[in-house]
């Protein structure tokens, strides 16, 4: 068998983290670091303006154009020291509204200079930063300032700008906002949807623990195959099983007879890879020191609702100790029926000597008779006992010598024989529907099977219940009805009641005997004869068992079966 165990991996799926500088600038993250970030965008635009401006020189107010960038450069000293963590984010929000002011002064410092599309970055931080507020904010501050400085600049520096640089502050600004506010909702959903995942995967966990244990704890091994012939699941069960069946010079895997060396591709799990299943596949492995486990395989295909082959699991038993169990009763019933067979013979020969002594009173050799048909006949069931507990899983193989017989004959001898023991439950047996009914047949055989089927409708029929007999017959087939009002059968015992040693659900903890040999027997009586014998049966109600007999010599075998 194969060893190869599977690796055992616990999967953990964790959600990529956002880029740190979404958190700053959609100002969700730590507000130290997005002060930071934002500030000193503006600043390193402003300082490029600066040094340009001292190279190809300045034609307004130098004094005042370097006052705000001095402002500008000590806000970002503010925002780089500042702990903004630690305090209301009110305070934060001062910072990008001193920059609205410094441009402010560098647009009246230089009014053709356009200095006024530095606003944008303020505003950007103010609407996308600090939500509702902060848009109104920068619209506000960003349209004040421009007011403010249009007016300190007189009307003849007013221009077309003096419409469309606010305008498109408010574009930008509420452009700005909005996207904050999509963002904010997606990355809402996405929490919402990482909570759900997390929670999932914990479940998914948690069942995959309880789904472990749970196989390792059962004492039959199971292995999920892959399509690729990995195995994707094995419990401990599976790997315990199959140690000690790998040794130096390769699997030492038997058949089921345990002396024929199993090929490779005869594995059952080799047979799972190849696509096949099948049920109670049995092996005989090695376990060390001589020993040897009977195994008991079974392989079933997992199908995907699309019909495709997802695979397949596969259930191993250890048997060996039913194997022996099995073994040593068919031992035991086969000692115990050689046991029987010679004190039956010595009662047969002083019953035949019996007979034939003179002067034996007409009444007496009557009875003596009955005795030794019964003896006779006790004396075939223990050969059929014998053939029934072979080592081989065939059945009982009887021999029958069939012959033209009237099957309403058979059946009158064996309702006389079980009258005593069905009087005595108060069980009543009806005949009124036997009619003759002539079958090819052997009739010590047929009689045997109706004994057994009689006898096992009295016993396990109810106090004061009733049994029935029919007989019919047609252009093919005679057919002989055993019903009883007795237990009835369930599910389970319609499917196995013809099995050697089965008894039924409902009389394993009663007080009557049985062996479960008599319908394994009787089914294959009938069977020799070229018919059959089946059941049918409501449980509680009773049960109804037909025979089914070849009124002709079957053409293809004649009279020897």
């Amino acid at each position: 068998m194969d060893t190869d165990a599977p690796q055992r991996t616990r999967a953990t799926f964790v959600l990529p983290a956002a880029p740190r500088w979404i958190d700053a600038v959609l100002g969700d993250g730590d507000r130290s670091r997005s002060a930071m970030l934002n500030q000193i965008i503006v600043t390193a635009v402003i300082l490029v303006v600066a040094l340009f401006s001292l190279i190809v020189g300045l034609r307004g107010d130098g004094g005042l154009f370097y006052l705000a960038v001095t402002i500008v450069f000590v806000l970002t000293g503010a925002a780089l020291l500042v702990p903004w963590a630690a305090i209301s984010a009110v305070w934060l929000a001062l910072v990008p509204i001193g920059d609205i002011v410094a441009v402010a002064l560098m647009r009246v410092a230089e009014p053709t200079a356009g200095f006024g599309l530095l606003w944008v970055f303020p505003v950007l931080w103010l609407s996308s930063g600090f939500g509702t507020a902060g848009w109104i904010v920068g619209i506000v501050a960003s349209l004040a300032a421009t007011g403010i400085v249009d007016i300190v600049n007189g009307p003849a520096a007013a221009s077309f700008g003096f419409v469309l640089l606010p305008l498109m502050l408010i574009a930008v600004s509420t452009s700005a906002y909005l996207g904050s506010r999509r963002a904010s909702a997606q990355r809402l959903l996405l929490d919402r949807q990482a909570t759900v995942l997390t929670q999932s995967l914990e479940r998914a966990r948690r069942h995959e623990q309880v789904l472990t244990e749970a196989l390792d704890r059962v004492d039959f091994g199971v292995a999920r195959i892959e399509t690729d012939g990995t195995a994707s699941i094995i419990n401990d069960a599976h790997a315990r099983l199959q140690r000690g069946s790998r040794t130096g010079s390769g699997l030492e895997v038997f058949a089921a007879d345990g002396t024929t060396p199993l090929p490779a591709a005869d594995h059952p799990l080799a047979r799972v890879r190849q696509g096949e299943a099948f049920t109670d596949a049995r092996i005989q492995v090695s376990g060390g020191a001589g020993e040897r486990r009977v195994l008991s395989v079974s392989a079933r295909r997992i199908i995907e609702p699309d019909g495709r082959d997802s695979g397949a699991v596969v259930v191993t038993r250890d048997i060996t100790a039913e194997t022996e169990s099995a073994r040593e009763r068919d031992a035991l019933v086969s000692s115990v029926s050689h046991e029987l067979r010679t004190p039956l013979t010595s009662i047969l020969g002083y019953l035949e000597l019996a007979i034939d002594t003179p002067g034996v009173p007409e009444a007496a050799l009557e009875n003596l008779r009955v005795a030794d048909r019964n003896a006779d006949q006790l004396l075939r069931l223990v050969g059929d006992v014998l053939a029934a507990s072979s080592q081989s899983k065939s059945a009982a193989q009887v021999t029958v010598q069939p012959e033209e017989v009237d099957l309403a004959e058979y059946v009158t001898a064996a309702v006389e024989s079980i009258l005593v023991s069905a009087s005595e439950r108060g069980i009543v047996i009806d005949v009124s529907r036997v009619e003759p009914a002539h079958a090819f047949a052997d009739p010590v055989r047929i009689r045997q099977v109706l004994d057994n089927l009689l006898s096992n409708a009295v016993k396990y029929n109810r106090p004061r219940g009733r049994v029935s007999v029919a007989t019919s017959v047609g252009a093919q087939w005679a057919v002989i009805a055993v019903q009883d009002s007795g237990v009835g059968l369930n599910e389970e015992d319609l499917a196995s009641v013809f099995q050697r040693y089965y008894r039924g659900v409902a009389v394993r903890d009663s007080t009557v005997t049985g062996n479960g040999l008599g319908l394994a027997i009787s089914r294959d009586i009938v069977r020799r004869h070229g018919g059959d014998i089946t059941v049918s049966s409501v449980l509680g109600v009773g049960s109804t068992f037909t025979v089914t007999l070849p009124v002709h010599r079957p053409g293809s075998s004649g009279g020897a079966l």
